[in-house]
């Protein structure tokens, strides 16, 4: 995949820039730009690839493992003390 970072001028006279659109080839961010921006003009196009990872593994990322949970002294000792728990 490749990273395109375009700055435009909208119908309008407005710029905006760095707008970054991920797609296989420049034809393709471009339509997808003008799906977004009708009838703007390109000023420049930048363009960088990106390499893709592994696929996220949401345990690492959220820092659950396979070890067991470990609970705060501060909430341990308020699950401890709720009233009406007996």
């Amino acid at each position: 995949m490749t990273r395109f970072a375009f700055n435009i001028k909208t119908r309008s006279g407005q710029r905006v820039d760095n707008i970054c659109i991920m797609a296989g080839n420049r034809q393709d961010a471009e339509r997808r730009l003008r799906q977004m921006y009708h009838h703007c003009v390109i000023v420049s196009c930048n363009s960088e690839a990106v390499r893709c990872s592994e696929p996220l593994d949401f345990q690492s990322a959220l820092g659950i493992g396979n070890d067991p949970v470990t609970i705060p002294a501060l909430a341990r000792s308020m699950l401890r003390n709720k009233p009406g728990a007996h």
